[in-house]
C-alpha cells in the first residue's frame, strides 16, 4: 500500500465512526412525512436530511486533511474536489486536479440512505482509496477499502470491513450499547457454488424497470432448474437499496449472488433507469474482493470503473470463483446485451 494511503487510515477510520454518529442523529422519516422528502440535488443522486449533516462533515474533513498535506476527494455532493496546504500556516487552498502527489479518496458517506430513513436496515459508509496519480483513480487502482456499518436506532452492534489489496478482509464488530467488544477477524466467505437454500437478488430499484429484472430472473432461475436440479423455490430474493451493502452482505456470507442489471434494462418505452454510481461501490468492491468474493462487470469481467459521479454501473456479485463459474454460464445466456448498440436482447 501507498505510504500516503497508509498515512489516512486512522483518519479514515475516524471519519466513518463519526459519520455513523452523525447519520444515526438524523430525524427518523417516522416521525414526520417531510424527513421522507429529498432536499437537494448533488453531483451524482438527490440529497436527504440524514445526507446533510454529513456532507457537511465532509467539508470540514477536507479542510483538515488538505491543511496536512495535498488530498482529492470524490463525494456524491460534489464531485472530485483537490485540496493542498496553503501559503499560510493552518491554510489550505484548492488545486486544479489530482496532479499534486496525494492520495485519492472516494466516499459514499450514506449508502442506504431510504432504508435508515424508515429504520429498515442499517445503511453504510463506503470508502475506497487509491494512492497518488495524475489522473482521477479508476477502480482498479483502489489500495484501501473500508465499509462501516450505519445500523438502525435499535441495534446494538455495528460492522466494519476493511481490506488492504493483496492482504484480504478483516471484520471489526464495535458495541455501541456498552457491550464487550469482539476481536477482530479474517473475513472469508464460503464458496460452496449452490444453486439453491440461499439469496440470489437480482436489484431492480425502479418500478419501471422490475418487470423486465423480474423477466431475466425467471430466465435464469428456469436454467438453474433444468440444468442444475435447482430446488427454486429456495432461491431467495432481497431489494436492499444500498449497492455498497450488497457487496457488504456478500463478503458476510449473506448473500450467494446479487445481480444489478440496470445500465441493460429498459423500460416499456425503452428508457433507461436510475443506476448506481462508483462512489457507492468503490470501497465494498475491494472488501468484498479480498474476502474471497468476485464482483464483475455485466460481461463476467472483474469489475472496473472510473470513478466519477456519473457512470451507471451495474455488477454481479459471487460468493467465490467456484460459484461464479457455475452460475455466469446462465447469467450470460440472460443478461441483454447494451441497449445502445441497437440490437434488441432478450428482453
Amino acid at each position: 500500500m501507498h505510504p500516503q494511503v497508509d498515512r489516512l487510515r486512522p483518519a479514515l477510520r475516524a471519519m466513518a465512526e463519526e459519520i455513523r454518529r452523525l447519520a444515526r442523529l438524523a430525524p427518523s422519516a417516522l416521525n414526520s412525512p417531510h424527513h421522507a422528502r429529498p432536499v437537494g440535488l448533488g453531483s451524482g443522486d438527490v440529497t436527504f436530511h440524514p445526507d446533510e449533516s454529513t456532507e457537511a462533515y465532509l467539508d470540514s474533513w477536507f479542510a483538515e486533511q488538505a491543511i496536512l498535506a495535498p488530498i482529492s476527494l470524490l463525494t456524491e455532493d460534489k464531485g472530485w474536489r483537490h485540496g493542498g496546504p496553503g501559503l499560510d500556516p493552518g491554510s489550505w487552498q484548492e488545486l486544479p486536479d489530482c496532479d499534486h502527489g496525494g492520495p485519492q479518496v472516494v466516499v459514499d458517506p450514506i449508502d442506504g440512505t431510504r432504508h435508515l430513513m424508515f429504520e429498515l436496515r442499517p445503511a453504510w459508509t463506503v470508502i475506497g482509496v487509491a494512492g497518488p496519480g495524475s489522473k482521477p483513480a479508476n477502480q482498479a487502482r483502489i489500495e484501501f477499502g473500508l465499509v462501516a456499518e450505519i445500523p438502525t436506532p435499535q441495534a446494538g452492534w455495528a460492522r466494519e470491513l476493511e481490506a488492504i489489496k493483496g492482504q484480504g478482509c478483516q471484520l471489526r464488530e464495535t458495541p455501541l450499547l456498552g457491550q464487550e467488544g469482539r476481536p477482530p477477524r479474517a473475513l472469508s466467505t464460503i464458496d460452496d457454488a449452490r444453486v439453491d437454500h440461499g439469496y440470489f437478488p437480482f436489484f431492480a430499484y425502479h418500478p419501471d424497470v422490475r418487470p423486465a429484472s423480474h423477466s431475466l430472473a425467471q430466465k435464469f432461475f428456469h436454467r438453474l432448474a433444468r440444468f442444475e436440479d435447482a430446488r427454486i423455490e429456495h432461491c431467495y430474493d432481497d431489494q436492499y437499496i444500498a449497492s455498497g451493502g450488497q457487496l457488504a452482505l456478500l463478503a458476510l456470507g449473506q448473500y450467494t449472488m446479487v445481480a444489478d442489471l440496470r445500465p441493460r434494462l429498459l423500460d416499456p418505452e425503452g428508457r433507461g433507469t436510475q443506476c448506481a454510481k462508483p462512489y457507492d461501490l468503490s470501497g465494498a468492491v475491494l472488501c468484498a474482493t479480498e474476502a474471497g468474493c468476485r464482483v464483475c462487470d455485466l460481461d463476467g469481467n472483474p469489475l472496473d470503473m472510473p470513478l466519477d459521479t456519473q457512470t451507471p454501473v451495474g455488477f454481479l456479485g459471487f460468493a467465490g470463483p467456484r460459484t461464479r463459474d457455475r452460475l455466469m454460464p446462465h447469467l450470460s445466456e440472460v443478461i441483454p446485451i447494451p441497449p445502445d448498440t441497437g440490437q434488441a436482447g432478450p428482453v
